[in-house]
């Protein structure tokens, strides 16, 4: 597919930028730790499974993040994130394998690496325990990419943004799915795409919102459509990254003392 059509032209030179990069020089193979049993866990000690995002920067927020990777990836467990996110990708979201690296060494839950991945190569390029498809951007190489990367161990959370999407995910033999609240074409967020999106996922898929999650109410508002876990970037790395985690993970427990 032509995945250039229709959207925003800053996620053009993003994916411009990612087909111009190269992957590994070998074959990896890697010893997942399970997303689905870190949900869970979360779940079991009271906690919303959340994935906080190690995002140094991205074309739609304002300023960097300079802090040492290693040291926000800590606090966002010390505040009780189920998983992280690394950005890998450096041109425009200020991420680097090296970064996925030493999070992965220091911490000890599953860690996805969040990079636009459009060919096999490119798995190879770090280790990590989950790995994004967007489904958009793969096309018709969804299902080869999405057996390429459990060949080496990767689990799999395979992005979608609509039911045509969704149900393209499924058919590949997708079982972690992401529901991307924000529209690529014109990088505007809407909470309610989530909603409409999920009641059509078989139940034995684990299903994420993306995006757009940035309040305790957004959580409950996402848990209360589907949501088995959230991925939440800015809204952690804007300010106090340990509060900020906290204030997401307990977000139903404080409902429940409303």
């Amino acid at each position: 597919m032509d995945a250039s059509e229709e959207i925003a032209p800053a996620v053009q030179s993003i994916l411009e930028a990612a087909r111009d990069r190269g992957g590994g020089s070998e074959r990896l193979s890697v010893e997942a730790e399970s997303l689905p049993a870190a949900f869970t866990a979360a779940e079991s000690d009271g906690r919303v499974p959340v994935i906080a995002e190690v995002k140094p920067t991205s074309p739609t927020t304002d300023g960097e993040r300079t802090d040492d990777p290693v040291a926000l990836a800590e606090q966002m467990v010390a505040g009780g994130a189920a998983a992280l996110s690394v950005l890998t990708e450096p041109e425009h979201f200020g991420g680097s394998p090296e970064n996925l690296r030493k999070i992965r060494e220091a911490v000890d839950v599953p860690v996805l690496r969040k990079d636009f991945v459009l060919d096999e190569a490119q798995l190879d390029t770090v280790e990590a325990d989950v790995i994004l498809l967007i489904a958009r951007f793969v096309g018709d190489d969804l299902a080869d990419l999405l057996a390429a990367a459990r060949e080496r161990g990767f689990q799999v959370l395979v992005e979608v943004h609509d039911r045509e999407e969704l149900t393209r995910a499924i058919e590949a033999g997708a079982d972690i799915v992401g529901v991307n609240n924000r529209d690529l074409a014109e990088l505007e967020v809407d909470l309610g795409t989530f909603e409409e999106v999920a009641p059509h996922a078989p139940e034995d898929v684990t299903l994420i919102a993306e995006s757009g999650v940035s309040t305790p109410e957004d959580v409950v508002r996402m848990r209360e459509a589907g949501a088995d876990g959230l991925l939440v970037g800015s809204a952690i790395m804007d300010g106090s990254v340990r509060e900020n985690t906290e204030s997401l993970t307990r977000a139903e427990s404080e409902e429940g003392d409303t």
